[in-house]
């Protein structure tokens, strides 16, 4: 699919994606009309574009890759693959602290060169995704690395939506 350019963000009559690290809502759009929205958990940090900084990137950004298509929900990925667990309590005792990162990825990129893009900025190279996360972990609330977390539910039917080359607009 082809990378959306900023001249056309967002899109008239495309799906789009906006996180508002404010309230911690993720917003599905088809142009101006809003489809559905649900809590997420950004970064604990706050936002910000640096590597290393444990904080939400602001900016255009779009999907660049989708990850687990036919993966149970709750699957425990590690380097962008499956570990072959399924997230549960026991796992979880066995694991305290472990950032999980769990059921899909949705891989962002950057679209704003020196912004999100580039250098110590890139997003891509950062490793930010929306990606699903434990029952017990609040959303509404900022606790990430930096990713976007939703539960599992909302994951699931957002990997359907927003396929690669979706354009995603993160602000506060």
């Amino acid at each position: 699919m082809r990378t959306p350019v900023l001249a056309e963000l967002p899109p008239e009559d495309a799906v789009w994606l906006e996180i508002d690290t404010a309230v911690q809502r993720l917003s599905v759009w088809r142009g101006r009309e809003r489809q559905w929205t649900c809590e997420v958990s950004t970064g604990v940090n706050g936002t910000g574009q640096e590597e290393g900084s444990g904080a939400t990137p602001l900016g255009w950004h779009y999907v660049r890759a989708a990850i687990g298509a036919g993966q149970p929900p709750g699957s425990v990925y590690r380097g962008r693959r499956p570990t072959g667990e399924v997230y549960s309590a026991a796992l979880a005792a066995e694991s305290p602290g472990r950032d999980w990162i769990l059921t899909r990825l949705l891989w962002l990129g950057g679209l704003e060169l020196g912004h999100n893009r580039g250098g110590r900025v890139d997003s891509q190279r950062r490793y930010i995704y929306l990606h699903g996360t434990p029952p017990s972990e609040p959303m509404g609330v900022a606790r990430s690395h930096g990713c976007i977390r939703l539960r599992d539910d909302d994951l699931l039917a957002l990997f359907e939506i927003a396929v690669p080359g979706t354009p995603v607009w993160l602000h506060d």
